[in-house]
């Protein structure tokens, strides 16, 4: 019954890694900044509030600080909102974008392989925060990404930068 219980823990694991990957009902990171061209990076669409810069930033502040605060007992919040999102609607450099991208890329591995961790308790408290779990900072995260990339897909199609 022990490895029947442990398949079942490894495979809701994997669930939620695939999840956080973002490939299932919508586009995925990767998809949503890929090609994403330069000139367009900082454009806010008439009517909306956010350019592909700033989502993209905010993506980013907002996964690390999820996951610091999933794995670091020394943890402290950012000020909101403030600390989440960009200071400018334009990327500072074109390597500025690129960084961005790579970090997010990096801290979602990060917070993957916490999930995966058999190690990793899912269910208990974590201690330096206010009833929050690891699962439940997983599933924010992957609900929080869900819906931004929303915006940026959006931000690209008003932009005339998204091809379905």
């Amino acid at each position: 019954m022990a490895s029947e219980k442990e398949s079942t823990e490894q495979m809701f694991r994997k669930h939620v890694v695939a999840l956080l990957e973002g490939k299932g009902a919508h586009a995925g990171f990767n998809d949503a900044v890929k090609n994403m061209p330069a000139e367009l990076r900082g454009v806010k669409p008439e009517g909306l509030p956010h350019s592909a810069w700033m989502l993209l930033e905010h993506l980013r502040i907002a996964q690390w600080d999820i996951l610091e605060f999933s794995r670091n007992p020394k943890y402290k919040a950012p000020n909101w909102p403030d600390d989440y999102w960009p200071k400018t609607d334009t990327p500072p450099s074109s390597a500025a974008w690129d960084k961005s991208i790579q970090q997010f890329r990096k801290d979602l591995k990060a917070m993957q392989a916490l999930i995966a961790n058999v190690k990793t308790d899912l269910y208990t408290r974590i201690p330096w925060g206010e009833g929050q779990t690891i699962l439940r900072e997983a599933l924010l995260l992957a609900d929080h990404d869900a819906y931004h990339l929303g915006q940026l897909v959006d931000v690209r199609r008003l932009l005339g930068a998204w091809k379905d």
